[in-house]
């Protein structure tokens, strides 16, 4: 007797090393289970949007099997970083800045509230304060006042005029551009110093914020937890020059796209690569009704953002009180 013909699926299956099972010798009956084959294992997300893409050809699935290799991960995390660089390419620091004294400022008062309204409350702080000196010496009544705004308004007093004293009197007012100093001002951390490495000097680092790690989570580039032990597992991942863009791309996605509560997976362009596809809504059009800022077509969180962002179709925040 002889042994019956068997088909290995593309796309996906080839990938994870998948064969379908046993199919009739017929031609006919070969070219359907094929058929077959290729709709039980869908090359792309079902009902994918292209609110956020161009219209393209479907791309082959890769998501991860369990047993996904190192090597794998590697390539399938670098094409999501490369995916959304053709989504986000105007990806940005979402405060408001002119300097680094400012991008510090800026970044600690952005705890516990959203960069939106740190950039409505900055204007007035910077116009009053603009140099680390004055801060230095300001009343903490007055400074209280103007970031009540952004919640814990007396801690990030305590926290501003704190790092603004030391680079006074440490570092002759200048914000220095070595990690191992900038940790050692109040209130800044390993996340508030790579943001400023990496947007004020162009230094690369991984920005391990809420948005970040939720996402790695989610694409399993990592089970960890910890924001430090996140930053070493991914930062391996990609080429140091990467680091900062990268940043960049995932925050923005995980502020737009893939929110904590209910992941707008329908207009999610990495869908085929997501291993979490499906925790959100699927239905397209439902999808598109969660996409938030420029996706969403709202204002960004800048009130003065870089002009590539402008060029793109973005518009810029409100400021403070201003509806």
């Amino acid at each position: 007797m002889k042994k019956k013909p068997t088909t290995r699926a593309s796309g996906a299956a080839e990938a994870t090393g998948e064969t379908d099972a046993p199919v009739k010798k017929t031609a006919k009956k070969t070219t359907a289970a094929k058929k077959a084959t290729a709709v039980k294992k869908p090359l792309a997300a079902p009902g994918k949007a292209t609110a956020s893409v161009k219209a393209a050809p479907v791309k082959t699935a890769v998501k991860p099997a369990g047993d996904e290799s190192r090597t794998a991960l590697v390539r399938r995390a670098r094409r999501i970083n490369r995916e959304l660089a053709e989504v986000f390419p105007y990806a940005h620091p979402e405060l408001d800045f002119e300097n680094p004294f400012q991008l510090v400022v800026a970044t600690v008062l952005s705890a516990q509230t959203t960069d939106l309204r740190v950039n409505q409350t900055t204007p007035a702080l910077f116009a009053k304060y603009p140099t680390p000196e004055d801060l230095a010496a300001a009343n903490p009544e007055e400074v209280e006042e103007i970031l009540r705004p952004t919640g814990f308004f007396r801690a990030k007093t305590k926290s501003v005029i704190g790092l603004s004293k030391v680079l006074a009197e440490d570092f002759g007012g200048e914000v220095p551009g070595r990690l191992e100093d900038l940790v050692k001002l109040p209130g800044v951390g390993r996340k508030t110093a790579f943001v400023v490495l990496g947007n004020a000097f162009g230094r690369p680092g991984i920005t391990v914020d809420t948005h970040f790690q939720r996402l790695v989570r989610r694409w399993r580039w990592t089970e960890e937890t910890d924001p430090d032990k996140i930053e070493a597992a991914v930062g391996a991942l990609f080429p140091k020059s990467d680091w900062t863009d990268l940043s960049h791309h995932v925050i923005w996605h995980g502020r737009r796209i893939c929110h904590a509560r209910k992941p707008a997976c329908g207009a999610c362009p990495i869908a085929p690569l997501c291993p979490a596809y499906g925790e959100g809504e699927t239905d397209p059009e439902k999808a598109k009704k969660l996409l938030k800022y420029e996706k969403g077509g709202l204002p960004g969180q800048r009130l003065k953002p870089p002009q590539a962002y402008l060029d793109a179709g973005g518009r810029p925040a409100p400021p403070l009180g201003a509806g």
